[in-house]
Formats: structure tokens, C-alpha cells, sequence
């Protein structure tokens, strides 16, 4: 290989004068031997007529290869056109052959010129083959062996491009399509998926590449279901969208999408119930920085309302989405006015002066503190936030003749057991009151709420951490290994939640399909397989990545709930059904509401505790009074009993 080093090294022209040296070989060689081949002899090449036609022909031929640009191409990209040009050289040097032979009249029998034709070629076009993949051999010495899974035209797409790289080996595909089974494509073997556990030992494979980006989420669970447990990464190519769109390359490889690990397929939204609340209207999101906020924000605004206003309290989340949103509305040439509004949920004058200023037709509601251990850390500025939030929202949005107001609920308001749950549970529960006064007006505002689980990728979500935590080499920690959450992904959170406003009469708790629960250590589990890499554990030592379990948190469930009764109707969508909860009336609700901020005011805990337990919330709280002030303020009072 070392000296084939010093040929690769030479320079361009010193490399076209190697291969017209070569050639020039080819064309005697390829001669005396058709010559030997028809007549048995090669005595008559002694005759000088015989010589003339030889030294014409190589003249000849040289020239054609050269004026052909033969000598241009560069051979590790040898291409068809390359052979065909070999080819039609051959064909004119064997006809200079012929029309020499019969010019000179020297002894050249007739069927010579096919047979020289034919040497020509397999030499001159043979030689550069192998000089190709000799150079393709030495270019990949050292890369990574990787298996393509799909030998579709992705899949081709993504073979050509990494047999141009120096950093990859694709040493076969990987297809279930009977047609091509047990073929070879590109000089790479195609197998079925049962053979993919043999192919990775017997090639060490370090990576499965998955070009299947036309394939549903629920086929690509099925394909990862049956790699996850091979000791090679599994990476994918970008959506087919994306490649056709030019937003991304076939060898544009990234992690798989923790989505296809959930195998769930979005439904397409019906534009009807995307467009009711939105299309020309002015609209106001709340929490507009956050991560279902963000996402509200986008899709709302590729609906084009007439203006969107963005309310939020984080001026940083503010500039950053503002931002994104003028950007999307240039780039997608929308007609959308973006309102960026800095201010906080808890100021009632704030909202309401803002509606009534802008016109709001339409709020969605995603303003609120979501973390579970943080509000369970601060109890107070969970309750006032979540709970005086959203009502204050909603009374603005009464007073400034609002038609339609969404809450964006969660399932931990199901039978909650810790704070955060507790107070979405009673911002459902003042509007569902709100919304029994607002029924009897000929045009209030339309209430209603929208309970889903756990999103991918937003601020809170454990995904992120997962990966984080593989990245460093773990270990990845996980709570309990029991814990089961249910997961959508954003975009479709949004989309859902648009929808089911839609579909609000007044007080509608709306509940979204989430589909089938993941175990978290499950997910842990299969994160660090499609890395590569091995769980360490007592039946594996010697793994990579350990998985501990760090004890519920403050007021964690092991499952959540998206209902509290069994009283669920479905509605014209699929994903989303509506239930029936039981609810306060507003004289009710605003007399708790009293005691509550006197409460939250003096910073009773003991009271405020007693209250959320004492509203029809079936709050069962699994851990004491956790608000960080509190328990210190307490540690202070016994130090100074002690003394």
C-alpha cells in the first residue's frame, strides 16, 4: 500500500502521463494478442506493413482517448461516463485498425480488429476499475463499517454519498422488500433484517443508518424494536420533506427522534376547526415564550389571525420568540401582525387593559409554573401564579368581551398529589364556573380546557436530560423503575389543543389521546442501546452506561391520569374527547378564592394546605408542606424554642 501511496501522491500531469504510458501497453499488448488469437502466430507482426498499422493505430487511439477527455477524468469518481468513453474509444481505434490494415494492405485478417476491440476494452476500461477500488480501499481504511437499513432510493442516495467520504463504510443494506432480497446493489449486498445481528458481529459495525424517511412512526418503531438491542448506533436521515425542500442533505445523519421510539402517527388537523378561532381575528397568547406557548404561537400564526399578541413575563423568551415569529412571517409571506407584551398574569388591570386595547378575540392560556418539584419548593407563587393567573385571565377576558378563552391543563390535575396538579386542578375549576355564568349571556365568552400529559422536548421534559447525561457517559438517572408517562409530541400538543378550542360550548374539560404509556426506564434503556452502547447493570457489569433510581421526587406519581371519571364522550376528532367533571359555582369558588390570597398573603402554609385539600380538587398530597421558606422560617421557630 506504500507504494501505491507514492503513484496516489504524484501530481496530475505526472498521473496522465502514467496512464498514456499504460495505455500504450494496452494498445500493442491488445493487439499482438488478437493477432495470436485469430491466427495462432504472431510471425507476420515481423512485417513492416503490419508495424505501420500498429504505430498508426496507437497514434490514433491515443489522440482519440485524449480528445475524448479520457485523461481528465479522475478515477477515484469513475463514473459511466468514463466507460463510455473508454468505449468509444476502442470502437475508433479499432476501426484505425481496419482502415490502416486495408490502406497499407498488409496481413491483418478481417476478424482481428473485433477481437483487438474487445482486449482493448477489458484492459483499458478493466484497469481503471481496479484502480478505482483500490483507491476507494485505501480512502476507507481506518472508517467506520456501517449498515444502511433501507435500499430504497434514500437508501442509494446515502450509499453514493458516504462512498465519497473518507469517514464511513457502508459494508451492506439492510431490506424486508422480498423483491430485493438476496440482490446487490452499487456492489453492496442487500439482507434481510434477520440477518442484521450476524452482519454487525461479522463486520463490527459501529452504526445502523436508517434511510426509511418516507416511512410512518409506527413502521419506524417496528424497525427500531428490532435493532435497539444490537451493540451498534442507530442514526437516521432527515425527513424526505426536509431533503426535497433543500433545509437538509441525505448525509445530514442525527440521533433517531425520540418519536419513532413512541411509534405515534400524527393525525392530520382539520383546518376547519384550526381556522374557527384564529383566521382574521386578534389573538392572545399568554406564556408565549414557553415551550407549549412557543409552539401555540407557530401554528397560530401560519393561520393567519390578524394580529398576534405574545404575553409573556420572561423578556428573554419574549425577544426570542418575537424574533422566530417575524422571521417565519417574513419567510412564509403571512399578513400577521406580531404583538410582543411584556407582563405577568397576576396583574389583572395589565390583561384586561391589554384585550380590551387590542380587540382580543381569542386567548389561549399557557401561562403557568409546570415543574413539579420547583412548585412544590414554592408554594405560594405556584398557587398565585396557576391559580389567580388563570382566573384573572379569564375575568379580563369576561370584561373585555372576549369569544373564546383556552386553558392549557395538564393530566398531573387528575387526582393530584402534589401543589402544581392541586392548583391547575382549581384554575379548571374557576372556569368552569366562570363559564356556568357566562352560558346564560347571549354572547359570552366561550370557556373551556385542554388536559394532556408530558410533551417531547419542552423545557421540563426528561428526553434532554437523558441525553445529556449518555453524552457524558452517564449515569442516566430515572426516579423509579415503575414509572409510566404518557408523551405527545408539541406540534401535535398545539394543534390538538387549537382544535379542541374550537369545539368549546362553555366548560368543556377536553381530554387528548396520548396514546399508550411509556415506562421511563424503558425509554432510558432504549436511548442508550441506539447509542451504541451497553446498560451497565448486575447481569452486565462490564456495560457502558449505568441506570440509577433516584426516589420519587416531591410529589410525584408513579402514572398519571387524564380523567376523573368514566364519563368521556368523543367529539368530531378522533384525538380529542371531552368528560365531565364535577365543579364549583362562582360565589363558591370566589368565597375559596379570598381565603386562599389571605393565605397565600400571610404565608400560611398550614391554610393553604387545608384549603387545596378542602376544594373538590381530590387532592392526596404523598409528601408534608415542601415550600423552601416555609420549612426554614420552621427550623428557625424550633431553634428558638431550644434556646
Amino acid at each position: 500500500m506504500t507504494r501505491l501511496n507514492i503513484i496516489w501522491n504524484l501530481s496530475r500531469f505526472n498521473k496522465r502521463l502514467v496512464s498514456i504510458a499504460i495505455d500504450t501497453i494496452f494498445v500493442i499488448a491488445s493487439f499482438y494478442i488478437a493477432y495470436w488469437a485469430r491466427v495462432g502466430t504472431i510471425v507476420p507482426l515481423s512485417d513492416p506493413l503490419v508495424q505501420y498499422v500498429i504505430a498508426g493505430t496507437l497514434v490514433t487511439t491515443i489522440l482519440a482517448f485524449v480528445r475524448l477527455g479520457l485523461y481528465r477524468a479522475v478515477l477515484r469518481y469513475l463514473t459511466f461516463h468514463a466507460l463510455a468513453v473508454v468505449s468509444l474509444g476502442t470502437l475508433i481505434s479499432a476501426t484505425s485498425v481496419a482502415v490502416l490494415a486495408f490502406y497499407f494492405d498488409a496481413y491483418v485478417p478481417r476478424s482481428v480488429p473485433i477481437i483487438y476491440a474487445a482486449f482493448l476494452c477489458l484492459l483499458c476500461g478493466g484497469s481503471r476499475l481496479i484502480v478505482r477500488v483500490l483507491v476507494t480501499r485505501a480512502n476507507t481504511k481506518g472508517s467506520k463499517p456501517v449498515l444502511i437499513y433501507g435500499a430504497g432510493s434514500a437508501g442509494r442516495q446515502l450509499a453514493i454519498a458516504l462512498r465519497n467520504s473518507n469517514t464511513h463504510k457502508v459494508v451492506g443494506f439492510i431490506d424486508d422488500d422480498k423483491v430485493l432480497k438476496n440482490t446487490v446493489l452499487m456492489g453492496i449486498a442487500v439482507s434481510s433484517s434477520s440477518r442484521a445481528e450476524y452482519l454487525v458481529q461479522r463486520y463490527d459495525v459501529e452504526q445502523i443508518l436508517l434511510a426509511v424517511p418516507s416511512a410512518s412512526r409506527s413502521r419506524r418503531k417496528e424497525i427500531l424494536n428490532s435493532l435497539v438491542h444490537l451493540p451498534a448506533e442507530v442514526l437516521t436521515v432527515p425527513d424526505m420533506k426536509d431533503i426535497v425542500d433543500g433545509k437538509a442533505k441525505i448525509d445530514e445523519l442525527k440521533d433517531v427522534a425520540i418519536e419513532d421510539l413512541l411509534g405515534r402517527d400524527a393525525v392530520v388537523p382539520q383546518q376547519t376547526l384550526m381556522e374557527a378561532n384564529i383566521k382574521n381575528k386578534v389573538v392572545m397568547v399568554t406564556g408565549a415564550g414557553g415551550s407549549i406557548g412557543s409552539e401555540l404561537c407557530r401554528q397560530i400564526a401560519r393561520n393567519k389571525p390578524s394580529k398576534l399578541i405574545l404575553f409573556e413575563l420572561s423578556e428573554f423568551a419574549l425577544y426570542q420568540i418575537d424574533r422566530e415569529l417575524n422571521a417565519l412571517v417574513d419567510a412564509e409571506l403571512l399578513s400577521v401582525e406580531i404583538i410582543p407584551l411584556l407582563g405577568s398574569v397576576q396583574r389583572i388591570n395589565r390583561l384586561a387593559t391589554v384585550m380590551k386595547s387590542f380587540g382580543v378575540q381569542t386567548v389561549y392560556h399557557a401561562a403557568a409554573y409546570k415543574h413539579v418539584p420547583l412548585v412544590e419548593y414554592n408554594v405560594v407563587e405556584g398557587v398565585r401564579n396557576n391559580v389567580f393567573g388563570t382566573f384573572y385571565s379569564a375575568t379580563a377576558a369576561v370584561e373585555a368581551g372576549v369569544e373564546s378563552f383556552v386553558l392549557i391543563s395538564t393530566d398531573k390535575a387528575v387526582r393530584p398529589t402534589n401543589v402544581m396538579g392541586t392548583t391547575k386542578r382549581m384554575a379548571e375549576l374557576g372556569l368552569q364556573a366562570l363559564a356556568e355564568q357566562e352560558k346564560a349571556k347571549a354572547k359570552g365568552t366561550r370557556f373551556c380546557m385542554v388536559r394532556f400529559g408530558n410533551v417531547l422536548g419542552s423545557s421540563g421534559s426528561v428526553i434532554p436530560v437523558f441525553k445529556k447525561q449518555i453524552a457524558l457517559g452517564g449515569p442516566v438517572t430515572v426516579t423509579h423503575p415503575d414509572i409510566i408517562r404518557y408523551f405527545m409530541t408539541i406540534p401535535e400538543a398545539a394543534q390538538l389543543v387549537i382544535q379542541a378550542g374550537a369545539m368549546g360550548k362553555g366548560g368543556d374539560v377536553f381530554v387528548l389521546d396520548m396514546g399508550e404509556p411509556v415506562k421511563i426506564a424503558d425509554l432510558a434503556t432504549n436511548l442508550i442501546h441506539l447509542s451504541g452502547l451497553e446498560v451497565k447493570n448486575e447481569d452486565n457489569p462490564h456495560g457502558d452506561i449505568e441506570i440509577k433510581f433516584s426516589g420519587l421526587r416531591p410529589g410525584e406519581k408513579l402514572f398519571e391520569e387524564l380523567l376523573i371519571g368514566d364519563n368521556v364522550e368523543g367529539t368530531a376528532h378522533e384525538r380529542i374527547m371531552t368528560a365531565k367533571e364535577r365543579f364549583l359555582l362562582l360565589d363558591e369558588y370566589q368565597a375559596l378564592l379570598s381565603a386562599l390570597d389571605e393565605a397565600c398573603h400571610n404565608f400560611e402554609h398550614e391554610k393553604i394546605r387545608q384549603l387545596l385539600l378542602d376544594a373538590p380538587t381530590d387532592f392526596s398530597p404523598t409528601d408534608g408542606i415542601g415550600d423552601l421558606v416555609w420549612q426554614q422560617s420552621q427550623q428557625d421557630v424550633d431553634k428558638h424554642k431550644l434556646h
